[in-house]
């Protein structure tokens, strides 16, 4: 489904995000993008969705350049942001101004998501708290049936309870068409529901692989003694 190949980023000249960086996800998977902050996973995901543009590599994101930003192309990707801006309107009326741009866009499903995460169908934009814009535009991403659903940080200001409830739906969100890319450093938050973990670090990919293939590596042994020596 995507297909990145020696991806260089930056800013500015002097300021390299990423270095040669290639990547290859597909369809059916979560995949978890982890790194500190000012990693640049909110960079690569903005590549991705093709709201910036790389200096130099290619991308191919289901067939099709992001950079040249194709209608075709972009009524199958949603990006939720981690600061968003939203017009002074009520939900009804966000609805109706952009739905229309993703023709697969489920409105009894959006209705079911905005109960399932407690927001007010009735409510204005302008009077809702952080959380509560934050899963409406979750809610709505979902509700699109995009095949391509990049999050950047979408925990962020969701309390304890918001975070288990959007874990239970991500999980459910997922098919064998639809590639979900999440961003985070609060690994917690994805708890069980990841099954891919893309690590940045230095301008680079530092890790890819799988949850399972990670925890193999893992092993817990009892013991009766500790070595003193180790102390």
């Amino acid at each position: 489904m995507i297909q990145i190949n020696k991806l260089n980023f930056g800013y500015s000249k002097k300021r390299v995000l990423f270095k040669d960086i290639s990547l290859k996800l597909s369809a059916g998977h979560i995949y978890g993008l982890l790194g500190k902050n000012g990693a640049g996973k909110s960079t690569l995901l903005k590549n991705i969705a093709g709201l910036v543009y790389p200096q130099s590599g290619t991308m191919n994101v289901m067939g099709s350049d992001p950079v040249k930003r194709e209608p075709s192309l972009l009524s199958e990707i949603f990006f939720v942001p981690e600061e968003m801006y939203l017009p002074a309107v009520s939900i009804d009326s966000f609805v109706k101004t952009n739905a229309p741009f993703y023709k697969n866009f489920d409105h009894n499903y959006f209705s079911t998501l905005l109960s399932e995460f407690d927001v007010p169908a009735g409510q204005k934009l302008i009077n809702m708290s952080y959380g509560q814009k934050k899963k409406l535009v979750i809610c709505f991403g979902l509700a699109s049936q995009t095949k391509l659903i990049i999050m950047d940080e979408p925990t962020n200001g969701l309390d304890i309870p918001s975070k288990a409830q959007f874990r239970k739906i991500m999980a459910s969100a997922l098919t064998e068409e639809r590639c979900i890319i999440i961003s985070t450093h609060q690994v917690r938050d994805l708890d069980n529901l990841i099954d891919t973990v893309i690590m940045l670090d230095e301008n680079k990919i530092a890790l890819m692989a799988s949850v399972e293939e990670i925890t193999s590596k893992l092993s817990f042994k009892r013991i009766s003694k500790i070595d003193e020596s180790v102390l």
